[in-house]
């Protein structure tokens, strides 16, 4: 009888742990291929130590205040300004 108590109370604990791995492990894949990209999820958890959070403090303060490059996609008609004279 406690044989039986014993193995089913340790079947538990085992099932519990096995699940408990699984979803740190989960996590981490998830944190590593996806949530690590968005820069207030880093923050929220503290880490420091990711690639991103790493390379963009090394930017010289010029590279910074540069000015963006022509590279812009073009904007389409409800993302351009018409001036106020040209309507009238």
């Amino acid at each position: 009888m406690w044989q039986s108590v014993g193995l089913t109370v340790l079947v538990i604990v085992a099932t519990l742990v096995f699940a408990l791995l699984f979803m740190l492990f989960g996590w981490y894949v998830v944190w590593q291929l996806f949530l690590s990209k968005f820069k207030f999820l880093r923050e929220m958890v503290g880490d420091a130590g990711s690639p991103q959070a790493e390379s963009q403090p090394s930017q010289d303060k010029s590279e910074r205040t540069s000015p963006p490059t022509p590279r812009q996609r073009p904007k389409t008609a409800r993302q351009r300004v018409i001036p106020i004279d040209s309507t009238l």
